[in-house]
């Protein structure tokens, strides 16, 4: 009885706006054989209100990851040879820790990262649209990335510059895999 190939899972984590979903698109286009899931495609339930949860300890197993590790047990019986994981959480969760083989963290500059969050969040957003969410990143969504860069960053398997061009940075990921 042949033993049926399981497919290589590549997690892909970043803080919001670190290049996540862009990374994984191309990659998807690049390795053969390969499926994608995309964390912002899911509506999960998890913590009310992110500041309190890292005051808690910013426990990620807070969150119910149950749709994503339903979509990955149906895409592992599928004869496919990549899964690709846009998933901030890198191996920090228990329901998906172990269907990661390897995961990489997308080392954006906050300045960087915040720029293109808010070309793709405010593309019709108005002033004042923008002046909050810059007001929200001041008095709490910097602390949450910060936590992100202590706990998911040195979890990874690699970590790689995210200044870089998307073409640079694939390169890289297709080269460890």
């Amino acid at each position: 009885m042949e033993k049926i190939k399981r497919p290589i899972v590549i997690a892909i984590a970043s803080i919001s706006g670190g290049g996540k979903t862009t990374i994984v698109e191309k990659l998807n286009e690049e390795l053969p054989n390969s499926e994608a899931l995309y964390f912002d495609e899911y509506d999960l339930e998890g913590p009310e209100n992110v500041i309190d949860w890292m005051n808690r300890g910013a426990n990620y197993n807070e969150w119910n990851l149950t749709p994503i590790v339903k979509d990955l047990e149906k895409l592992m019986t599928k004869p496919i040879d990549y899964i690709l994981l846009d998933f901030p959480f890198s191996y920090q969760h228990a329901q998906t820790h172990s269907f990661i083989n390897v995961s990489f963290f997308i080392d954006t500059p906050l300045d960087i990262a915040l720029a293109r969050q808010t070309i793709r969040d405010f593309q019709e957003g108005s002033k004042e649209d923008i002046i909050e969410a810059m007001a929200h990143y001041n008095s709490q969504g910097r602390q949450a990335y910060l936590e992100m860069l202590s706990t998911i960053k040195p979890d990874a398997d690699f970590i790689i510059d995210g200044s870089q061009s998307v073409a640079s940075i694939v390169r890289l990921i297709l080269e460890k895999v």
